[in-house]
């Protein structure tokens, strides 16, 4: 009988190290899946807008439902996950978003493309904190646990450039309602696949209903203010009505949650300064290099004049960069601290956006853009892994899937922030130096002037990196903010202790 017992024991571990593999897929692929739908319908937008008869004013709402959806129910979504088990919440979401996204392709209307778009927002906010939750449950700690966290931040900044890929190829050869069809067969894919994920036992509990409400409205009116000051004006009556909401909800949220038994946001996870840091400068890290993409892609289309595909393919490296980076934080964050990888990644980006920010009209992409693509990609890749181990490591179990939410908040928001404030510096500098200077270079082209085509170009470019400078500054205090406040050792010798 001894003889015969390693067989069914090296069985065993091949089909655990199996089963391993098949969750690490399934983790990866709903976040791909979750993030490439922030980018995917940016390329569509003319099409949808043509054929639906969607006013410009309107327009951004289809990228926009999303994104408010999304970040303001983040909380909720980890809560729930926290008290009703974060595999069945995760299914739940899975199966929302891809309802909607069926809702979204065959939408008759803008109305009801918007509305399938929010609901496409809560599905991925149910989904989110509760993947990444699970990735603590599913993967033991050390190099197993860095290397999904690793592919987890990959896909995070993979999806985006994917997105615009994919939304320019599915635009231009079946048309728009296909970036929407294209997630039924993932997201159905994906609902099988959960099984195997392993669950985390459900905390005694209950929904803290008006901390729900108060917070969850509180970052819906923020990430609404962000948005619709970007459009419309920071001085606007309908921003300042959010931020006032903000303003009220917010502190209300924190005085509830401080008083109750059973809160939606445990306060206690703010005493320790490795969450508090990483949440901080995860906020300001998804600003500059979402901002950076943002302009970038607008001006390979008005300046260098470039495709949809052809915008896609320009930004692989930032893929490519993403994903040898973030591999190559998974194995750092086991020997150096935390904090020294995350300070680094954070100094290459900005490095990388200040070469960018000395971009001209006649820049060309192999010589300076795709070196300073690239190096932003790296940077992000370097200290999105060890922000995010510091983030949910060490908080107690009934924690982690609201600890997960946060940052995953955290991201949303400053996605959002970073977008919303460095386009409206750009616009401001570009008007600055020559009124509806887009309208005016698009006429100078168009008539073979190329002296107007020249100024027009150069006033469009000024805004974009007066707006890339300014993303550096954040990305500096990003850094500063890691090395003042993340103090976490080296996960070996956390371990060891």
């Amino acid at each position: 009988m001894s003889a015969k017992s390693p067989a069914p024991s090296g069985a065993s571990t091949t089909a655990h190290s199996r089963g391993v593999g098949l969750a690490l897929l399934v983790v990866a692929s709903a976040q791909l899946m979750l993030v490439l739908d922030d980018s995917i319908a940016n390329i569509a937008l003319p099409s949808v807008q043509n054929e639906l008869r969607i006013s410009p004013a309107n327009l951004p709402w289809v990228i926009n439902a999303y994104i408010l959806a999304f970040g303001g129910l983040l909380l909720f979504g980890g809560r729930l996950g926290d008290l009703f088990g974060r595999q069945r919440i995760l299914q739940i979401g899975i199966g929302l978003f891809t309802l909607s996204s069926g809702v979204a392709a065959i939408a008759p209307t803008g109305p009801v493309l918007v509305a399938a778009r929010a609901i496409q927002g809560l599905g991925a906010a149910l989904t989110a904190p509760n993947a990444l939750a699970l990735i603590a449950t599913t993967f033991p700690a050390g190099e197993a646990r860095n290397k999904a966290l690793a592919l987890y931040g990959a896909m995070s900044g993979l999806g985006v450039t994917v997105g615009l890929l994919l939304g320019g190829v599915l635009t231009g050869t079946l048309g728009w309602r296909w970036v929407f069809f294209i997630n039924i067969p993932i997201g159905l894919a994906l609902l099988a696949g959960t099984r195997i994920l392993v669950d985390a036992p459900r905390h005694a509990g209950r929904l803290d209903l008006p901390g729900a409400v108060t917070g969850t409205g509180g970052i819906a009116a923020i990430v609404f203010a962000i948005i619709h000051g970007g459009e419309q004006g920071w001085a606007d009556p309908m921003t300042l009505i959010a931020f006032g909401l903000a303003a009220v909800l917010l502190p209300a949220f924190i005085i509830i949650e401080s008083r109750t038994t059973d809160p939606m946001l445990p306060l206690r996870l703010f005493r320790d300064r490795n969450c508090t840091g990483s949440y901080l400068s995860m906020l300001f890290v998804s600003f500059g290099p979402m901002g950076t993409f943002y302009l970038l892609t607008l001006y390979m289309q008005h300046i260098l004049e470039y495709g949809p595909v052809q915008t896609g393919l320009a930004w692989l490296p930032f893929g490519a960069g993403i994903i040898l980076s973030a591999g190559f934080a998974s194995k750092l964050v086991l020997r150096i601290a935390p904090r020294i990888v995350a300070v680094a990644g954070i100094l290459v980006s900005t490095g990388a956006i200040l070469w960018l920010s000395t971009t001209t009209p006649d820049s060309g992409y192999v010589q300076h853009l795709m070196v300073g693509i690239f190096a932003v990609a790296v940077g992000f890749g370097l200290s999105f892994v060890p922000l995010t181990l510091t983030a949910v490591t060490g908080v107690r179990p009934e924690d982690s899937g609201i600890a997960s939410a946060l940052l995953n908040s955290a991201q949303q928001i400053g996605v959002a922030l970073g977008i919303a404030a460095l386009s409206t510096i750009s616009v401001t500098t570009t008007e600055s130096r020559l009124q509806n200077a887009l309208a005016s270079l698009r006429e100078a082209r168009s008539a073979g002037n190329t002296d107007a085509a020249a100024t027009a170009g150069q006033a469009i470019v000024d805004g974009y990196t007066t707006a890339l400078s300014s993303g550096a500054v954040i990305l500096a205090a990003a850094a500063l903010i890691v090395a003042l406040m993340v103090t976490a050792r080296p996960q070996q010798a956390a371990e060891r202790a």
